[in-house]
């Protein structure tokens, strides 16, 4: 049976009401908190004194005025003396003897979130044995006496204290157990090894930040824990921490393919206290800003250029055509014009492509199947190579939907087989692997046996117009692929084979497709014009709809209807909190997609792209229904 507040806190009253002493607990400011019916006995107080929230100040002024102090001249400079004592309240043990003849002992103690408890304990038995202890002093000596005395109040002093030691300890139990499950809740591993590299603390995060690491890990050593990888990338840090010097360190983890962050802080005492944290998705947001900057500054200095550039070669392209039309040419002059009449147009091209890697340019993830996206670029590569240069392809993936811009995926990798094609030559093999790498990425590898990259390939590849081919190269594929990685938060590396060839790795961060839902959709959306219009589209592709217009409202449906199977939400929405506060909160729970009427660019488009698949306002239902993985009954 669980205990209501209220029956815990009557079975607390009854409890305090069956301890002999009496007892009291004020406030900081004076008031009472709690007192038992023993107090109210002890010193004969009315209901109103011995109610919460009474002031210290009255209940002082009543016991004065009816003599518990005895006499009293004056009352209000009395009761002044005693308030500016509690204000400066200090633990204390005394003995006092009332009016009425009885001695009591009063025990205080302050409390750590302020106020003080307070024992007043009847001694009055215990005074009588000491009096007739003095009555029969000439059988004892007077040492003996005197020690006897002594000895009876310094036991009650004890005793005071060991209560006061006793609810001490039991607060910084508690507060030690908050704190423990703080840091356990906490998103990252928060440490701390001595000065021989041994943990002495851990909050047991370290698996959920470096997946495959042991959770009890006080007592080993940093490198055991950590593993040769990930210790060799942060041991600079960690002897600088060493030394006395704060040191932060990023790197990838070979195992798990995160990102990770590490902060090393010196520990005075000896040794160093360490904050361990994944930023895999706050790096793909970080690499999508600097790629979207890098693109606004190319665009800025381009353009111009580009433009007095385009109205030059159509000039060109109009007087030579003329020339062309002229009557009686020869043969050689009609081969210049032609000739002249193709470098123009192959310079309008480059203009073009130059547009397309400056230019903004909105990622349109839809529901993709990884094999049948390698099928079709198989369709596209074969008939581009020569018959002495076979492809393989490893697919590596299980079968399932994945969220990718399909038509860009394909651009790039069939550009980075073109080019694995002119590193070959007239003969080779071209070797395109897919694979998942630990639920984080999906990873296409392009390798060949051909020479391999040159030096400066590997250091200026991605570089807009450096190219190997001469003419024939304009410099913009590998520096294309390179955009459009960036610009979905993954990354791509150039390297050589150990054994000879190139090898080029893109990868892309893995998001599984929406499943299709005959369940309720849950609609977010504070314009109601929109609203309207988006629930028709999702009613007429079979969905139940329930609508909400802010984060907040959202939550609280989500809460209580469990039908739920997926969220469609803006991103600005009325309140405070954001359609991507939203995709934070139901992150792992629930399928969510965002829509939005915010530019590409805009850098809160480009952090929604790195929580969940975003729609572009305005939309229709087949860009809606692109993004959803088709249920196999519909398929049916």
């Amino acid at each position: 049976m669980q205990i209501t507040d209220e029956q815990a806190k009557a079975m607390t009253t009854a409890g305090l009401n069956l301890i002999a002493q009496a007892l009291t607990i004020y406030d900081s400011d004076l008031n009472l908190v709690v007192s038992n019916a023993p107090f109210q006995q002890m010193f004969g107080l009315p209901d109103a004194l011995v109610t919460p929230g009474a002031t210290f100040e009255e209940t002082i002024r009543h016991l004065a005025t009816r003599g518990e102090y005895g006499p009293v001249d004056d009352i209000d400079s009395f009761v002044r003396e005693r308030v500016n004592q509690a204000r400066a309240f200090e633990a204390h043990y005394m003995e006092r003897t009332r009016a009425n003849g009885r001695t009591i002992s009063v025990e205080g103690s302050p409390l750590p979130q302020g106020g003080w408890v307070t024992v007043y304990t009847d001694i009055t038995a215990t005074k009588t044995q000491e009096t007739l202890l003095h009555a029969r002093s000439d059988a004892l000596s007077d040492q003996v006496l005197a020690h006897a005395e002594q000895l009876s109040a310094t036991n009650r002093a004890l005793e005071a204290m060991i209560t006061t030691l006793s609810e001490t300890k039991r607060q910084l139990t508690e507060s030690e157990a908050r704190t423990r499950l703080t840091t356990e809740m906490m998103p990252a591993h928060i440490a701390h090894v001595d000065d021989t590299g041994r943990y002495t603390f851990s909050n047991q995060r370290l698996p959920h930040v470096l997946p495959g690491r042991p959770g009890q890990i006080v007592g080993l050593p940093i490198c055991d824990a950590l593993g040769g990888f990930a210790y060799g990338r942060i041991k600079a840090a960690l002897d600088q921490a060493y030394q006395g010097t704060p040191a932060v360190v990023e790197f990838t983890d070979d195992t798990s393919a995160r990102r990770i962050r590490v902060a090393f802080n010196p520990d005075t005492q000896g040794g160093v206290y360490i904050l361990s944290m994944d930023i895999t998705e706050e790096t793909q947001t970080r690499e999508a800003l600097q790629q979207t900057r890098k693109r606004e500054l190319a665009a800025q200095m381009i353009s111009g250029l580009a433009h007095d550039f385009s109205n030059l070669l159509t000039i060109i392209l109009g007087m030579q055509s003329r020339l062309g039309d002229q009557p009686g040419l020869t043969p050689k002059a009609q081969n210049l014009i032609d000739g002249t009449l193709a470098a123009a147009r192959r310079g309008g091209a480059l203009l073009s492509s130059i547009a397309d890697v400056t230019g903004p340019r909105t990622l349109r993830p839809t529901a993709t199947d990884p094999g049948a996206l390698l099928k079709d670029l198989t369709t596209l590569a074969s008939p581009t190579l020569p018959d002495a240069i076979t492809l393989r392809i490893d697919n590596q993936m299980t079968a399932g939907m994945v969220l990718l811009d399909k038509g860009r995926v394909t651009d790039c990798l069939l550009n980075l087989i073109l080019n694995a094609r002119d590193a070959c030559g007239g003969s080779g093999q071209i070797m395109l692997t897919q694979r998942l790498v630990h639920d984080t990425w999906i990873e296409w590898t392009v390798k060949d046996n051909g020479p391999g990259f040159s030096p400066s390939a590997l250091d200026r590849g991605i570089d807009p117009f450096f190219t190997t081919k001469g003419s024939e190269g304009t410099g913009l594929g590998l520096s294309m692929v390179y955009d459009m990685t960036k610009s979905a938060g993954g990354d791509l590396r150039l390297r050589n084979r150990a054994g000879g060839g190139a090898c080029v790795i893109l990868r892309l961060p893995y998001r599984v497709a929406l499943p299709a839902s005959t369940g309720l959709i849950l609609l977010v959306e504070d314009d109601g014009d929109i609203r309207t219009t988006v629930r028709d589209m999702l009613m007429d592709q079979g969905h139940s709809v329930i609508e909400a217009t802010s984060a907040d409202e959202a939550s609280a449906l989500l809460a209580d209807l469990q039908d739920i199977t997926l969220i469609l939400s803006d991103i600005q929405l009325i309140g405070e909190a954001t359609g991507l506060d939203l995709a934070r909160r139901v992150a792992g729970q629930k399928p969510i997609l965002l829509m939005t009427s915010l530019p590409a660019d805009h850098e809160i488009f480009l952090a929604a792209q790195q929580l969940a698949p975003v729609l572009r306002k305005p939309f229709g239902a087949d860009d809606l229904a692109a993004l959803i993985t088709p249920s196999k009954a519909a398929a049916e």
